[in-house]
């Protein structure tokens, strides 16, 4: 009887200090598209990838077209001709790959140019998030536009609107 007081207080106790806590919710997503400098580094970033993703495409097409040639002269071609035009191929398709990972790898290029222009903007909104906060004493900040498993909020505690006209 006494471990279920004990439990029970504690119970009570936990239940009570976890309503005193104030949270609020954000949608970053929303945050960053009002953002229009967010907006003009997805479009170059978007832009420069396409403009990769052609090199490449154009570079395995050019491959593509070097394997149907040799296939169609594969049985006019000496043994060694054939060593050469195959060992070129595939030098080829390895130097296409290596660019392409070069270039969309986590360490490639793409990725430096996109950490280099959204990076600061992303730490300027959690900057911005993390004082308002701190300023009006909330203890949890949750970003609903992350967290698909956030069945409910109330309205009050979206705080989106808030921190966009902070940010401008």
């Amino acid at each position: 009887m006494k471990k279920f007081i004990v439990f029970t207080a504690v119970m009570f106790l936990m239940g009570i200090s976890a309503q005193a806590q104030k949270y609020m919710v954000v949608n970053s997503e929303k945050i960053f598209k009002a953002i229009p400098a967010y907006t003009e580094a997805i479009a170059t970033v978007d832009t420069l990838a396409k403009e990769y993703q052609k090199t490449v495409d154009d570079a395995f097409a050019e491959i593509e077209k070097m394997y149907n040639d040799y296939q169609s002269q594969k049985a006019y071609l000496s043994i060694s001709s054939r060593q050469i035009r195959e060992d070129a191929i595939i030098n080829r398709e390895k130097e296409v790959n290596k660019y392409q990972e070069q270039v969309f790898g986590q360490q490639g290029e793409l990725m430096k140019k996109r950490v280099e222009l959204i990076k600061p903007i992303q730490d300027k909104v959690f900057e911005v998030i993390n004082k308002y906060a701190q300023e009006n004493g909330y203890d949890l900040v949750l970003d609903i536009a992350a967290s698909p498993m956030v069945l409910y909020y109330t309205p009050s505690a979206d705080k989106t609107e808030e921190i966009i006209k902070l940010t401008k």
